[in-house]
């Protein structure tokens, strides 16, 4: 199947917000834009591009690791897009171009572009319709025309276009307020899909509300966050089986350890336990426990989501990194995401995954090492 890519323009101050930080920075129940944004597009796409603000680039470094490209941003959203481009690995087919501040634009929008493109389509953007009266108006303030809204679209992103059509669009035109728009100079059909509600632009304090209206609810919520981490080392039995992630990774040398030893799945249910102060993966999963003997993440995510349910939380968000030279997690972060997510009851799940450059435990190649968190909130 062709590959595809993401590219996720985080370039923008935040001023309108009023925010001390990048808007991509900004957070919303504890979990920032660009990692919404990141978690959406990373279920799809085989690989992602992200444009960051000048001078923020460590920063963004720090948060995804080797799961995402990160580059300069330019002083617009265009010259950040045809930055991101540049970076793009050269058999990637189709591009699907995402604004980190639509952050909460669901994975099924980004598959249902993706899925325009495979069937042959060129250019796909989601939009929603008009329910406002729209006028045209000089420059004087006077109405020249209200044209017919059930002809007009908000549109929104992610917007998709096969590779070819998006590098000649941004080759001939400089500036636009988004990529459809420099296909449209060309001649080229775009094609509009579906959008949704929840695909809003975050532009100001009023959009930043509604956003947390839409995490919260009429109600607030009590949130509780827990960290876990876990960490193992590769085993010396050559054909002892590498588990991570809620994967089996054919060909590589497993970890030591009582179950699988399933690091990412691991400090997952480690942060989940400590948000919702039900002790850690040891006292509850301990090593003196023989039904645990072997089991797999899967088993343990399931049974920390049921002792986290039965406690009176649901799962709002779980993030893991993954650190340590081996096994390459991009091209199976979908893979990983899903069985994550599965064993967690259809939760929402991001996954990185980074190196430490040849220093310490993971560095030298002994062994991975994972750090999780949870955000959970009482029923």
């Amino acid at each position: 199947m062709a590959r595809s890519a993401g590219i996720i323009a985080a370039a923008g101050s935040g001023e309108r917000l009023g925010a001390s930080l990048p808007k991509a920075l900004v957070q919303i129940a504890g979990i920032s834009l660009i990692e919404r944004a990141f978690a959406s597009l990373s279920k799809v796409v085989d690989e992602i591009i992200i444009t960051a603000p000048a001078g923020y680039e460590d920063q963004f470094r720090v948060i995804f690791g080797e799961s995402a490209k990160i580059v300069t941003g330019g002083a617009t959203r265009s010259k950040s897009v045809h930055l991101a481009l540049e970076a793009i690995s050269p058999d990637v087919n189709f591009i699907l171009v995402h604004d980190a501040a639509r952050a909460f634009a669901s994975s099924e929008l980004a598959e249902q572009v993706l899925a325009h493109l495979r069937a042959g389509e060129v250019a796909v953007i989601p939009g929603i319709e008009i329910t406002d009266t729209i006028k045209s108006i000089n420059v004087d303030n006077y109405v020249t025309i209200t044209p017919d809204r059930k002809f007009l679209r908000a549109v929104q992103t992610p917007q998709g276009f096969t590779r070819a059509l998006l590098i000649r669009a941004h080759g001939a035109q400089e500036e636009a307020t988004d990529d459809a728009a420099l296909v449209e100079v060309l001649g080229e059909k775009v094609k509009i899909i579906a959008g949704e509600q929840s695909a809003f632009k975050i532009t100001t304090k009023d959009d930043l509300l509604t956003a947390y209206h839409l995490v919260y609810g009429n109600k607030t919520k009590e949130f509780k966050t827990g960290v876990g981490v876990d960490l193992h080392a590769f085993s010396s039995d050559p054909s002892r089986p590498l588990y991570l992630a809620g994967l089996k990774w054919d060909g590589e040398v497993g970890v030591d350890g009582h179950s699988d030893g399933d690091v990412a799945a691991h400090a997952i249910c480690d942060a989940l336990f400590g948000a919702a102060q039900l002790g850690d993966l040891g006292s509850n999963f301990g090593v003196s426990d023989p039904r645990y003997a072997g089991a797999s993440g899967a088993i343990l995510l399931g049974e920390t989501l049921k002792k986290v349910n039965e406690a009176g939380f649901i799962i709002s968000n779980v993030s893991v990194q993954i650190v340590g030279n081996r096994p390459k997690i991009g091209a199976r972060r979908k893979e990983a995401i899903e069985a994550l997510s599965d064993a967690l009851g259809g939760a929402s799940v991001s996954v990185t995954a980074t190196t430490t450059d040849g220093l310490g435990f993971t560095g030298e190649g002994k062994g991975i090492f994972a750090i999780a968190r949870a955000l959970i909130y009482k029923i």
